[in-house]
């Protein structure tokens, strides 16, 4: 019985998805402004509705002002969680852009791709100042990875510097908090946690189906303080500021 609500529930996000797809590359026809996100928020919040996602929200996003949104990582499905609430473009790793589907979704909802390699790090900086200057919003995980959620991997400083532009004001930060509730309707496990978060050698098809066969999981999203980079401090010492807050802040069970 399990493995056909499953099915079901893929062949809803499908159907959903089409529908999605055309509704989001006529609205780029037009504009790729604030405009632009209105209906990857919506497919985000059908996404959570047909999979079985409930959002907790403590504290509020900022909204009146560029921001960029910098939390920890516990899976792919913390993509659906923050879009249905937040309009602003996802930072992700490059492999993504080639998975199928889901990297088409990611282009389409201006997810900016980029090269963890310091190879490409010049190139990575100047993509993303062009977003940053375009006016709109990111949404970065710093840790680089995804982890089980129970704590906070070390971030990375390098993307931070774009929130102190060199000939433009600073750009606010507002750190916000992941945490895994419950799943399947119960307390947390190491093995029900599992089913959530998505890290190290694990498989993305056989996690997601798993995912799909129970009833779910309640996520927290904790807004905290917005900050605004102050001109003394270099990127290292934002991240930490950061990255304590984060820690400091995540839910133990």
């Amino acid at each position: 019985m399990k493995k056909y609500k499953a099915a079901f529930k893929v062949f809803l996000l499908l159907l959903m998805t089409l529908g999605i797809i055309i509704m989001q590359v006529t609205v780029l026809l037009f504009t790729r402004g604030r405009y632009a996100y209105y209906v990857p928020v919506l497919w985000h919040k059908a996404v959570c509705a047909i999979i079985g996602l409930k959002i907790e929200r403590r504290g509020t996003p900022v909204t009146d002002k560029q921001v960029i949104y910098i939390s920890n990582h516990l899976s792919y499905l913390d993509i659906p969680v923050t879009g249905s609430y937040l309009k602003a473009s996802f930072v992700a790793k490059e492999d993504i852009a080639t998975w199928p589907l889901v990297g088409f979704l990611g282009r389409i909802q201006q997810t900016a791709y980029i090269s963890r390699t310091s190879s490409k790090a010049k190139k990575v900086a100047n993509a993303l100042e062009t977003i940053v200057a375009e006016g709109k919003n990111l949404i970065l995980f710093p840790e680089g990875t995804s982890s089980a959620g129970e704590t906070v991997l070390p971030f990375k400083s390098s993307l931070f510097s774009i929130a102190q532009p060199k000939d433009r004001p600073p750009i606010t930060i507002q750190p916000f908090i992941i945490d895994l509730i419950d799943v399947d309707g119960q307390p947390l496990t190491p093995q029900s946690r599992d089913s959530y978060a998505w890290y190290a050698d694990m498989d993305f098809a056989p996690h997601i189906w798993e995912f799909m066969q129970n009833k779910g999981a309640t996520v927290r999203l904790t807004f905290l303080d917005e900050i605004t980079p102050t001109p003394h401090q270099n990127r290292k010492e934002l991240c930490k500021i950061i990255e304590n807050q984060i820690s400091s802040g995540l839910h133990k069970p």
